[in-house]
């Protein structure tokens, strides 16, 4: 570990605490940890403490802190050529948008660059809608697609609520076996009942004004929610039925996460548009971006698109695009993410399911889990509620961070989300400490 200089730790701590204003918070009550350094699956903090790093920061540090063959890509690109106009072409940007239209395959055709994954986001709902001439978008309510205008409005989640002032955005209920909507038994149940709803929802919403049903491929955030049986080839069917592009978002489950390059290839199904943007390159640039099929970017083969960023396609970003690509080829991490998630994390966690009463559900893949807690099995009642905490979720967190793990934890869930380039050992470790914070909670248990 370097940086270990508590005196140092103070001083940024202040620094923060005295000009730094933090997103989804209330400022008075925060007291942030302090970063001095990080590698591989860990970081630490300027007191000497080291956490491994089960959250990958916001699910998105896909390939490792400090990978060194992307450090080195962007210093060399640095060195090169900092930063140019969007207008102008570069060579990385040319090779980061050959490579990510390769992996994608089937329709892909174009890559639109952008800063991250809100605003990318935002210029799928803009492509959609020109490309159709139809306004309205539909979203899940269980999702979450970024802060900006249109993406906090397509969000399902309590965050949309301060945020609603765009328009012509419309939720549905996707599937959710565990908390069915639809009063099903088998997901293939849940799978036929949540596509019966969503045509109902697009009939009734009108054909004729929708551009595009807005998806995340897994559900991120809002739980982990693993697509049952013939659902995404459903809603690819809707959206053909009734002329309506399909928009996946990959933010969080694209480059890895579910131990493919692309979360949509578990299934057999080929988006029109496709948002990605963290696990490109772990967010060691700020980057996001669209793959566009070839029949919605030949719809601005003549007609201006009306949209674009200074920062679009920057020279560090791409360079980090390729560097991460391009490592995790050589290095087989989609193939390491894929092997832990199915002989270490899912078996895993499914033991402690079987030990903890707490756990109500496991679901997942890859490195890309989530654990549904709960005061009681036959009720299913959460251990926090929707759009809140709880003083177990308190201390389910604490407990994992007093041992050395940090953890990812969201209403009444907790999400297993290790970097794709965790270790087995690192894998069994993390597991060891979350069997141990969860002997502490269990006296939360009431069924």
């Amino acid at each position: 570990m370097t940086n270990i200089d508590p005196a140092e730790g103070a001083r940024v701590y202040d620094l923060d605490r005295s000009y730094v204003f933090h997103s989804w918070s209330a400022q008075k009550a925060l007291k942030p940890m302090c970063i001095a350094g990080a590698e591989g699956s860990y970081f630490w903090d300027y007191d000497g403490n080291r956490f491994l790093d089960f959250s990958s920061q916001l699910v998105n540090v896909n390939i490792g802190h400090q990978h060194p063959k992307v450090v080195a890509a962007i210093q060399e690109q640095a060195g090169k050529l900092a930063t140019v106009a969007p207008q102008h072409a570069n060579d990385k940007r040319g090779e980061a948008a050959q490579r990510i239209v390769e992996l994608a395959g089937g329709k892909a055709d174009k890559i639109f660059f952008t800063n991250g994954g809100a605003d990318a986001i935002e210029n799928a709902i803009r492509m959609a809608r020109l490309h159709t001439h139809k306004h309205k978008i539909l979203s899940a309510y269980r999702s979450y697609h970024g802060n900006t205008g249109s993406a906090i409005q397509a969000t399902g989640d309590p965050r949309r609520w301060p945020n609603e002032y765009a328009a012509q955005q419309v939720h549905f209920f996707g599937p959710y076996l565990y908390r069915s909507e639809f009063w099903s038994s088998t997901p293939e149940q849940e799978s036929e009942r949540a596509l019966t709803h969503l045509e109902h929802v697009i009939q009734f919403e009108g054909p004729g004004t929708i551009g595009a049903v807005l998806l995340e491929t897994v559900v991120g955030t809002a739980g982990v929610l693993v697509p049952p049986p013939g659902y995404l080839e459903g809603v690819r069917a809707l959206c053909d039925k009734y002329g309506i592009l399909m928009i996946l978002d990959e933010t969080m489950s694209g480059f890895g996460r579910t131990g493919k390059w692309f979360a949509y290839q578990n299934w057999n199904v080929e988006p029109d548009l496709v948002v990605f943007a963290k696990g490109s390159n772990s967010g060691y640039v700020p980057v996001g971006g669209v793959i566009i099929s070839a029949e919605v970017a030949a719809t601005f083969d003549e007609k201006v698109f009306p949209g674009g960023l200074t920062y679009s396609g920057h020279p560090l970003a791409a360079a980090s695009i390729v560097a991460s690509i391009d490592a995790m080829k050589e290095e087989k991490i989609i193939e390491n993410a894929a092997a832990i998630g199915e002989n270490i994390l899912g078996p895993g966690l499914r033991a402690l399911a079987e030990k903890h009463p707490v756990i109500g559900e496991v679901r997942g893949l890859g490195v890309f889990w989530a654990l549904d807690l709960v005061t009681n099995r036959e009720t299913r009642e959460p251990l926090a509620p929707y759009g809140g905490t709880s003083q177990a979720m308190t201390d389910l967190t604490t407990e994992c961070k007093k041992r050395g793990l940090m953890p990812f934890a969201n209403f009444n869930r907790m999400h297993v989300v290790p970097p794709c380039v965790v270790t087995e050992e690192e894998a069994l470790a993390g597991l060891e400490i979350i069997d141990q914070a969860f002997t502490v909670i269990d006296s939360y248990y009431q069924g």
